[in-house]
């Protein structure tokens, strides 16, 4: 599944940044988040390119119920995250900063799938209302935290 979300942030993108680099906020801005843990550090001190997380998920928001994988595969801040799924759900994200005025474009794209033949596709099919509803709850979280966060 491909999803891509746009949202505007009345924020630098230093200070979006700042958030989305801080593993352990995110369950204070991602509602399917219960947790994030670094299971292998990067393979250089000045960059996380190379760490790997496991993130546990909440199906629908509530129920702790998988725990994935990530990767984190680009790093450039303030403009660009990539992480790549290796867990139960498999694919690439990424997140793109552009300024724009006193603000911040946040660019979010997804493409993922469940590696599970045939069923995979229909269970990510019939999430995915939920998912993209689970996304823009998370936007706005981000964009308050980004938002009241000192300069």
């Amino acid at each position: 599944m491909r999803s891509r979300d746009t949202w505007f942030i009345e924020a630098p993108p230093e200070r979006v940044w700042r958030v989305l680099a801080d593993w352990g906020r995110y369950p204070e801005w991602m509602p399917d988040v219960a947790w994030v843990r670094m299971v292998r550090g990067p393979s250089s001190t000045t960059s996380p390119v190379g760490m790997e997380l496991e993130v546990r998920t909440r199906l629908f928001g509530l129920v702790p119920a998988v725990t994935d994988r990530m990767r984190i595969e680009v790093w450039e801040p303030p403009v660009l995250l990539g992480i790549h799924h290796r867990g139960v759900v498999r694919g690439t994200a990424e997140w793109r900063l552009q300024p724009v005025g006193g603000g911040t474009r946040f660019l979010w794209r997804e493409d993922v799938r469940l590696p599970i033949p045939l069923f995979g596709g229909v269970a990510l099919a019939a999430y995915w209302p939920v998912q993209r509803w689970l996304f823009r709850r998370s936007l706005r979280a981000l964009a308050r935290l980004a938002e009241s966060s000192p300069a």
